[in-house]
């Protein structure tokens, strides 16, 4: 692996890729400063967060390099809705596909997408509240919505660094 490459939108992304790369010793580049810097076909691990099941820059990341590993970052839980993210986003089978629990702060989104945040919150967290069967991970995202919520932790990259570990 040559790189890590993601792009970021309120920082959870840009923090995981800061922490992995730091972690694997290699260098960590959002996708404009790759653009400039990495020639096509490099091996890179993609890290991109998700909006309505789609790794934002996933398709544009892989036209140009060589995606050994894809990391997505979003309000679930990590390790979980692997699968999802796998078919919505047509990741390959022999790509690896790790989910990371991101942070969530609504004040951090900007335009629409903080005008669809605070919508989803509005409707999802209501129907979450009003739910008397929430599952641990309803509950974990109910809090983020009602109050945000630091998520970002090295030890949510440790799949992705036992991986890569394996690997070499």
């Amino acid at each position: 692996m040559e790189a890590v490459v993601y792009t970021s939108n309120t920082g959870s992304t840009e923090h995981y890729a800061k922490l992995l790369g730091y972690e694997l010793s290699v260098s960590v580049y959002s996708t404009e400063e790759a653009g400039n810097k990495l020639p096509a076909g490099t091996e890179i691990i993609y890290l991109g967060w998700i909006m309505a099941g789609k790794i934002q820059g996933y398709g544009l990341a892989r036209k140009k390099y060589k995606i050994c590993a894809v990391c997505a970052v979003g309000m679930g839980q990590t390790g979980t809705q692997r699968k999802e993210i796998r078919e919505k986003n047509s990741i390959p089978g022999k790509i690896p596909v790790f989910t990371l629990q991101g942070n969530f702060n609504v004040e951090k989104l900007h335009g629409m997408y903080k005008m669809m945040m605070s919508i989803m919150v509005k409707t999802a967290g209501k129907a979450l509240e009003k739910k008397t069967d929430r599952t641990p991970e309803e509950e974990d995202i109910l809090d983020m919505m009602l109050h945000g919520g630091e998520r970002v932790r090295i030890q949510n990259l440790q799949g992705v660094i036992s991986w890569y570990n394996g690997k070499r």
